[in-house]
């Protein structure tokens, strides 16, 4: 029976993201804006009842989903890179609507990757995502230790040689299960030059310092950027890390309630070798 009905479904969306950089990937600028956000699979839920009154969205879609991520389009269009936790790839609590991809078109982003993290078919594709205004010139995507369901996207900008890693993960509610994924994140990073770690990573400062990632510097953005519950934040679980030689222009927990978590936003001065400097002015004629 379940086989018969399940063909009456539309088919889920299979979509591959634009190609990698050919050769460098070198920004245009070199301040950089990256944003994080956890967008609930574009859900809704803003209050502590939604929990019980907008649990059907979980897998059933709503009315004004279309409009909800609009909001989310139109929150990230300020940015250059942009992780997205738990946003789904195209089921039936979406509308069959490729979020990711989607809201690249909406908000002019030229490259989007899809890591998919849970397959529940036409229930749910549990996903993270990265936007980018700049194609990288290399994106992998590893399931981190534990139950499956957590995952982590590198992305790569520069050259080979000199580049910048940026990490955007959704990591395990255990602590236990965090010491093993920080673990493998220390070897992931261990031999990159500057490196972004981003996401929900459902950690404090302390935990961070005493993880295998703590062994390297970083700058800790703040002590008051709570973002859960967005309706109310009282703690500090989705982050932007940035690693020494980074500097840090300025970091904000966003006060927008489109999930049960608020987006964290940063903006970063980039290191020679990673933008093309813009050209010098042409000298003004002398008068003959």
């Amino acid at each position: 029976m379940l086989p018969s009905l399940t063909r009456l479904l539309p088919a889920r969306p299979l979509k591959a993201g634009p190609p990698l950089a050919d050769g460098e990937a070198l920004w245009p600028a070199p301040q950089l804006r990256l944003l994080s956000f956890n967008m609930q699979a574009g859900m809704a839920i803003q209050a502590a009842h939604h929990f019980f009154t907008r649990g059907h969205r979980h897998f059933l879609p709503h009315g004004r989903r279309h409009e909800h991520l609009q909001h989310i389009g139109q929150l990230i269009t300020g940015y250059d890179v942009v992780g997205l936790q738990e946003v789904d790839g195209g089921s039936l609590r979406s509308g069959y609507l490729h979020q990711l991809a989607h809201l690249a078109e909406v908000a002019g982003f030229g490259w989007w990757f899809q890591q998919l993290n849970r397959d529940l078919g036409h229930l749910g594709q549990f996903s993270n995502g990265m936007l980018s205004r700049l194609s990288p010139i290399s994106v992998e995507a590893h399931a981190l230790p534990g139950l499956r369901g957590r995952g982590v996207i590198a992305t790569r900008y520069g050259s080979p040689k000199n580049y910048l890693l940026v990490l955007n993960a959704h990591m395990a509610l255990s602590e236990r299960a965090r010491l093993h994924q920080f673990g493998f994140l220390a070897e992931l990073v261990a031999d990159a030059p500057y490196v972004v770690v981003m996401g929900d990573l459902n950690c404090t400062k302390e935990e961070w310092a005493r993880s295998a990632l703590g062994r390297r510097r970083w700058s800790w953005l703040g002590e008051d950027m709570h973002t859960y519950p967005s309706w109310k934040p009282v703690r500090q679980i989705d982050h932007i890390l940035v690693s020494d030689g980074l500097r840090v222009r300025h970091a904000a927990a966003l006060d927008v309630v489109l999930s049960d978590h608020r987006p964290i936003a940063v903006e970063i001065e980039l290191p020679a070798g990673l933008y093309v400097p813009a050209p010098l002015p042409l000298p003004l004629p002398v008068p003959s």
